[in-house]
């Protein structure tokens, strides 16, 4: 199936944010696209299949989630996951920040403390802030490559802010670690300990790399299923981001109803006919590809690392345990980072996205999109090299 994934696919003309607009988010028309976490490769054909046929109908009217559905999703969760759910435990939501979104506004009132890791997925700070609520942050450390949790710290800034909700990232975006068993327990027992509810953010639960084994949060302790709200979604595992869906995991039933009536004021509960149909196809057939993608992304990375190693070896990286995204570090180029960004984007003539707006602990690094065909990843690896053989040794500020 590699020849699947090797097909360059022209997204251009397309209305893709990743490729046509190109010069509203970096200034130039030039540019290759490796930002945006979206993949450059086609959808599982059962997928397509599933959309035509719901086009043949020739009437797009509304529709709810079939029984079907709700089995599909079930099935795959126990299966890859060992998360046990019913179908009651099952919310749809148009995308996973909304979903932190109503969570935040649910679980907590204007000014209370809201914690957060740093460096993280951007729109986890920009909805705590436009929510007014006190963003409490907690520095990852970097040890043996990879990223760390500070306990000590999270539970000092739990006590001392009175922080009432943690949001977690797992596996982690931008650095790609996949949370241990040990690390999670650990973390959720401070957040018991002092009652703190947690939304775990799994939307990259089914992309990660062998041997690393990812642990859905609410499994690893019953009690947990009583704070914690797992968030899901199969827009990144089946490259789905258009058509918008994703899903709440809440078994516990107090915490659920509080979730559904803070959707039921926005009319947030549902979402669109090709979401449905999508997702459903997604899980219940796109096995085969799912396993056939996370080869040819392993090879992908496996390429990158040999190539950071060889043309590159002073440039610290992260080995991402899953996602499909390489984040690295160019302080050594010794620009600021508006700066560092203008010379990928001027002189290496590639988008990627900037560090920085992960956090004050992503600046100076960028993150790489590698989910592409392997002609795109080498270009862009070219790239990026000429960046560094232009400024190394030569910084400028």
């Amino acid at each position: 199936m590699s020849k699947y994934f090797d097909e360059n696919i022209n997204r251009h003309g397309t209305h893709s944010v990743k490729w046509d607009m190109n010069e509203a988010i970096f200034g130039k028309a030039d540019v290759l696209p490796m930002w945006v976490a979206d993949m450059d490769f086609a959808s599982p054909q059962p997928v397509i299949e599933a959309l035509h046929q719901l086009v043949d109908s020739r009437i797009l009217g509304y529709s709810f989630a079939p029984d079907s559905l709700y089995d599909t999703i079930i099935n795959w969760q126990t299966e890859r996951h060992h998360l046990l759910l019913k179908k009651e435990d099952i919310l749809f939501s148009p995308g996973v920040v909304p979903s932190i979104a109503a969570c935040i506004q649910a679980l907590t009132q204007k000014g209370e403390a809201v914690m957060i890791q740093d460096p993280v997925y951007h729109p986890f700070a920009d909805m705590v802030d436009m929510n007014e609520r006190q963003l409490i942050l907690s520095a990852l450390k970097i040890e043996d490559d990879q990223y760390k949790m500070d306990f000590v710290d999270i539970e000092k800034q739990i006590i001392d802010q009175q922080v009432k909700l943690f949001i977690l990232c797992n596996p982690h975006n931008p650095g790609g670690r996949v949370w241990s068993a040990d690390e999670l327990t650990t973390l959720l027992n401070i957040c018991q300990k002092h009652h703190v509810k947690v939304i775990s953010d799994e939307i990259h639960n089914d992309l990660v790399y062998q041997p690393n084994q990812f642990h859905s949060a609410v499994t690893l302790k019953e009690s947990y299923a009583s704070f914690v709200i797992t968030l899901a979604a199969p827009t990144k595992t089946f490259n789905l981001a258009g058509i918008k869906n994703s899903m709440l995991f809440i078994l516990d039933t107090d915490l659920r109803e509080k979730i559904k009536l803070q959707q039921a004021k926005a009319e947030m509960s549902n979402i669109n006919t090709f979401g449905y149909a999508a997702t459903e196809a997604a899980f219940s057939k796109g096995s085969m590809w799912l396993d056939e993608l996370m080869l040819y992304l392993t090879d992908n990375l496996d390429i990158i690392c040999t190539f950071f190693d060889k043309e590159l070896p002073d440039v610290f990286y992260m080995r991402p345990q899953a996602t499909y995204l390489l984040w690295f570090d160019c302080s050594s180029l010794g620009l600021e980072d508006d700066a560092l960004m203008e010379a990928f984007v001027t002189e290496g003539k590639i988008g990627l996205n900037a560090g920085i707006s992960y956090g004050q602990q992503g600046a100076q690094f960028m993150r790489f999109n590698f989910a592409a065909p392997r002609e795109t990843v080498l270009e862009g690896l070219k790239r990026i090299k000429h960046v560094f053989d232009l400024h190394q040794g030569h910084p400028l500020s």
